[in-house]
């Protein structure tokens, strides 16, 4: 394997990056900015950071877990003060891409609300759509980008299963096709299956499982990575991202896999990663390039702690970087990945990790 100059100054910032043999068209590299974002203003302090997104100004909005902070962490506002700092950031904040904070809403003083906050996005329009995987979280919701509510698909109550067509179970990812006018919905966490919506009236379109078959609820066997592949969704479906040229590429996450779809649920294909991974599985979210054909996805891995970088018409990995620790450039349970158009990843990482971390791109898409 040919070591690049890049890969010896990226183990200085903290990136472990490794590549293939040279291609004809090199996949983009990538070094962290360890001083992204900027200070916090009002003595502020990232809980979990559940989601990341980018919208159409290139800036990048943060969905994180106010509720996720030890007492230590918000001695501040404790009665008693504990200690001197800190207090919960707002749920949703909005960045600019040098990151500099512009505003931010949420919890507890934004209603309807979730009870633990997981997937973020922002369409084209400059609405905020979210939504959670806690107890009786079985809605998203569509907002303005100052928080005033829009659209709820669903509602807050118990799920009534994969096959449901009115409520959601713990969704854990939302996607917005603007042409179509239609909300795709990772769902989930309780349920098993992709699910879409009108998003301008929330009218129910259609639903779909693993290979392109009816969900099902029955109860999943442990996953053992010698067995034939899972005729079931695992849990959780943790995303489900749409290609420019039609395609939804769905996050199978306990599963270790990618399965692709036509935007009408028909099966297309697979591909698995680090199939020996246990625990908490090894594909977390999708991304892409941001060129005309999208010839890369980025995979990142919230068990392994790395980013894989894809060749989309394959599936084949062709670079990455990452591993666990807490240096700039390394993860503990990296669990959002957001591309803007200049090529940059952010990533959010939950658990204890509790961070945003920006890489910047060699190249311009």
């Amino acid at each position: 394997m040919k070591r690049r100059p890049w890969a010896a100054f990226a183990a200085l910032w903290g990136v472990v990056a490794f590549f293939p043999a040279a291609e004809a068209a090199e996949p983009p590299q990538f070094q962290v900015d360890p001083f992204w974002p900027q200070p916090l203003p009002n003595n502020w302090i990232f809980g979990q950071i559940a989601s990341v997104a980018v919208d159409s100004k290139d800036h990048v909005w943060v969905l994180q877990r106010p509720r996720s902070l030890s007492e230590d962490e918000k001695g501040a506002t404790l009665t008693p003060p504990r200690n001197k700092c800190c207090a919960p950031a707002p749920s949703v904040m909005e960045f600019d891409s040098d990151g500099n904070f512009i505003q931010g809403w949420g919890w507890p003083t934004v209603k309807p609300w979730v009870t633990n906050e997981h997937g973020i996005t922002v369409d084209n329009k400059g609405f905020v759509w979210l939504g959670g995987n806690g107890e009786n979280d079985s809605a998203v919701f569509k907002f303005t980008g100052d928080g005033k509510p829009v659209l709820t698909i669903g509602k807050l109550a118990p799920s009534g299963g994969s096959n449901d067509t009115t409520l959601l179970g713990k969704p854990a990812d939302i996607e917005i096709d603007e042409d179509a006018h239609e909300a795709y919905i990772a769902d989930g966490y309780g349920n098993h299956r992709v699910i879409v919506f009108d998003s301008e009236t929330g009218a129910y379109k259609r639903h779909w499982g693993a290979y392109g078959h009816k969900p099902s609820d029955d109860k999943l066997a442990k996953y053992d990575p010698a067995a034939a592949p899972s005729q079931q969704f695992g849990n959780p479906v943790h995303c489900a991202k749409v290609s420019r040229d039609g395609l939804v590429y769905v996050c199978d996450r306990t599963n270790n896999r990618i399965q692709v779809f036509k935007k009408d649920g028909t099966f297309v294909t697979e591909w698995f990663y680090d199939k020996p991974t246990l625990g908490a599985g090894a594909v977390w979210d999708l991304n892409f390039w941001p060129d005309a054909s999208q010839t890369w996805l980025f995979n990142i891995d919230g068990e392994n702690n790395l980013l894989r970088i894809l060749r989309r018409s394959d599936g084949a990995v062709v670079g990455g970087f990452g591993r666990s620790g807490r240096y700039a450039g390394q993860f503990h349970w990296v669990h959002s990945i957001a591309v803007d158009s200049k090529g940059n990843i952010y990533t959010g990482e939950v658990d204890n990790g509790k961070r945003v971390q920006k890489f910047k791109s060699n190249v311009a898409p």
